[in-house]
């Protein structure tokens, strides 16, 4: 097989056009949000999730779940998959890349790598559709009926790569009522969103919902003191110009079926964010580490690059960036869901595709020279059919079936280097285009059965085979050849397959009622795969194995009438062959070699505690800690073999997520309510060799919002705040401290803004 190119040119303009026509229908729609079946004051036993591929409530459902109202997403504006961890603990989202490639971490586990061929290890859905790369984990949320999120391994019914656990995103489905929702809100930085819903009943069997969302922001978050061109001149960077559409079809030919017909896209010109430089030579003294890096910190007042460049701003927000930052995405998903039911049987097909688009330019070095630039084109296309059968009697409720998904991501990369010349050398370092085709078939059939065997008593098992295969081609050809010996071309064209089961067992007991113990043992398993970045040896290229965790888990969720809700819960994974970084010396060149690959193995304690209060009539108060205790065994870095007893990536031993809402009268009409949340993290590492330069400290973020409602007339308006503290703290990093480079991310800095909704 030869060197790759991109296949997917023709299926463009057909997906451009599918996009025109969602926008029309997009700007033809008012709208309203779904009603709320978990609204802020509700009692526990409002919430009904299908985490289990059945409707039950939270609190009967033996195992660790958190999950959001569509009214709690709306008021808390989480609007992005990295928002979710401002709400629940023992959950960290980071970016990769500012506003690209959240990377989603539950308890510890995540995925420790930056290619969007990598499978992530916490599974998220979209409406039962599992999203297969990192890639398509970017999109905002709009119209939604709630979120679940299911923490540890749910081998069994979500099958690969839910090692973490699994996100459940679900939008709101059209009802058999006439509703309508509107919203705008402006705020700093010149930022203005807008949503809208329309839910039409056609007939008594037939209804139409159509909904949309715009984000438009004029200045980003950071400001540049170069123009593009590196003349001198302010600019802003990281606005964004998104657009985003849904329309579902609900019909029910007979009582026995339902179909749920649904087709969404998204069309983003936006700009991506920067990272914040920082220098590691000496000044005047290059490939010498400065004093601040000896002692393992960062200084720029006494830090330089290679060229000498200093980083003069004191704000992570300012910099001097040269360049244009695209970031273009156009995506259409369809989705496809029938069912049947016939006495105690219940019969459910899910047929998902996605088409998937994405350009965007990465600054790593974060310089004014494209020193390590990268200008990244992918795509993803994926195929998923699920066709399960539900059961229930007085002995058991089954579910079984069997999924079958397909997917292909390409890239066409070209990382820029010709800025970065060898001192000692004289010579460029060879800029280089990175190509990749992988392809992923997976095939799985499972059973899940909750029995009944005593009246307050349910023994759990669960049990699931999937059998993997995947191709990868592709590697790293220099534009501008390298001077150094050992970096060369690369390519590879190989394949893995893996047959594995995964499964659960677990027992609930209920002593009375509002009361439920459980325990359960549960295995998950994410697969192997390829590492698609810049590469300049085969051996970096070579594939690494799947990683595979035993959970051991008990808990308690008990309700004591409306006041009080407890859950707790306690866990111990048994984790073997974590996906991560490593270094090895290559025995062709005898060089230290950067890959993806397998470290032993890691151990995890922790706990999850949830507590809700509702003292008095409008106050509802609620809180969750995380507390975690990671372990890494050994494992071979470039600074020589790192001891056992590193922590896991993104996993901070103590997390915290905060609620208070106070809802009242003011009038006969009008009614008020005030929300604060907080969330708390402590110390954190961003990779597994627990690099201090790149640490997040401990932080706390807190977040407001007052509102004055009209109940009769549908008219809310309120203030909301983010960050209100300003509080400032590390979210990814790169050390390439031996070439004069760090760099760090950090997170959005305060917004603030009014929001005016009205629904009908």
């Amino acid at each position: 097989m030869g060197r790759l190119t991109h296949p997917f040119a023709a299926a463009r303009q057909v997906r451009k056009s599918a996009l025109l026509a969602g926008t029309a229908i997009l700007l033809a729609a008012t709208g309203a949000q779904a009603q709320d079946n978990v609204g802020g004051g509700a009692n526990a036993d409002d919430i009904v999730v299908t985490a289990m591929k059945r409707e039950e409530r939270l609190q009967d459902v033996g195992a660790t779940i958190q999950a959001l109202s569509a009214e709690g997403i709306r008021t808390a504006r989480v609007a992005e998959l990295k928002d979710l961890a401002t709400q629940v603990p023992n959950v960290d989202i980071k970016e990769t890349v500012p506003g690209a490639l959240p990377t989603v971490t539950i308890r510890g586990i995540g995925l420790d790598d930056f290619s969007t061929v990598s499978s992530p290890a916490a599974g998220i859905y979209i409406d039962e559709i599992p999203l297969a790369s990192p890639g398509l984990m970017s999109g905002n949320f709009f119209d939604l009926g709630r979120i679940e999120i299911l923490k540890g391994p749910q081998g069994t019914l979500y099958g690969r790569n839910t090692t973490a656990g699994a996100v459940n995103i679900v939008s709101a489905t059209p009802g058999d009522a006439f509703a309508a929702f509107a919203k705008a809100s402006y705020g700093n930085f010149d930022s203005f969103d807008a949503e809208a819903m329309l839910n039409i009943p056609l007939s008594g069997n037939a209804q139409l919902r159509v909904s949309g969302k715009t984000i438009q922001q004029g200045k980003g978050y950071w400001t540049s003191s170069l123009l593009a061109d590196g003349t001198a001149g302010r600019r802003d960077i990281g606005t964004r110009d998104i657009w985003l559409g849904r329309i579902q079809l609900a019909l029910q030919p007979t009582d026995n079926l339902d179909i749920l017909l649904k087709a969404e896209g998204e069309r983003s010109r936006s700009e991506m964010g920067v990272p914040q430089f920082n220098g590691t030579y000496g000044i005047g003294t290059p490939f010498v580490p400065c004093a601040a890096v000896l002692q393992g910190r960062l200084d720029n007042a006494d830090c330089t690059d290679a060229y000498g460049y200093r980083n003069s701003h004191a704000s992570p927000y300012d910099g001097d960036w040269t360049g244009d930052f695209p970031y273009k995405v156009d995506q259409v998903n369809l989705t496809g869901k029938v069912r049947y039911s016939a006495g105690a049987f219940e019969i459910t097909s899910i047929t998902g595709y996605i088409d998937f688009s994405r350009l965007y330019h990465i600054d790593v070095d974060a310089t004014p020279l494209q020193q390590f630039d990268y200008v990244e084109d992918e795509d993803v296309r994926q195929f998923t059919q699920e066709l399960r059968v539900g059961y229930r009697d007085d002995l058991v409720d089954l579910v079984a079936g069997g999924f079958y998904s397909w997917d292909r991501v390409l890239g066409d990369n070209t990382n820029l280097l010709d800025d970065w010349p060898l001192l000692f050398l004289g010579a460029a370092s060879g800029s280089g285009k990175t190509n990749y085709d992988q392809v992923t078939r997976s095939q799985a059939l499972y059973a899940d059965a909750t029995w009944h065997i005593a009246d307050k008593v349910d023994l759990i098992t669960g049990l699931r085979f999937t059998h993997e295969k995947r191709r990868y081609a592709g590697g790293t050809t220099f534009i501008t050849p390298s001077p150094l010996v050992g970096v060369n071309d690369t390519f590879i064209d190989d394949r893995i397959s893996d047959d594995n089961v995964t499964g659960r067992i677990g027992l609930n007991v209920r002593p009375r009622d509002g009361l439920l113990l459980f325990a359960s043992v549960s295995r998950g398993r994410k697969s192997g795969g390829f590492f698609s970045g810049f590469t300049n040896n085969d051996n970096q290229l070579l594939p690494y194995r799947p990683e595979t965790i035993t959970a051991y888990e008990i808990g308690v969720k008990s309700e004591f009438g409306r006041v009080v809700t407890l859950n707790a819960s306690g866990f111990y994974y048994d984790y073997k062959d974590p996906q991560t970084f490593v270094r090895f010396i290559d025995p062709d060149t005898g060089l230290s070699v950067q890959k993806v690959g397998n470290v032993d193995s890691a151990r995890v304690f922790g706990a999850d505690i949830d507590l809700i209060l509702r003292p008095v009539q409008g106050l509802m108060l609620s809180g969750g800690l995380g507390l975690l205790d990671t372990h890494l065994s050994s494992f071979a870095t470039a600074a020589g073999t790192v001891p056992a007893g590193n922590r896991l990536p993104n996993a901070p031993a103590t997390s915290f997520s905060g609620k208070a809402r106070y809802e009242f009268g003011v009038t006969d009409r009008l009614r008020a309510a005030v929300q604060g949340d907080a969330r708390y993290a402590s110390r954190a590492f961003k990779e597994a060799s627990n690099d201090p330069l790149i640490a997040s400290g401990s932080y706390w973020l807190l977040n407001a919002r007052v509102s004055l409602a009209d109940e009769k007339s549908g008219w809310e308006i309120a203030l909301w705040g983010r960050n209100l503290t300003k509080e400032r703290y590390v979210v990814q990093g790169v050390d390439l401290a031996t070439l004069g480079i760090v760099n760090r991310i950090y997170n959005a800095p305060r917004t603030y803004g009014v929001e005016v909704s009205f629904r009908y």
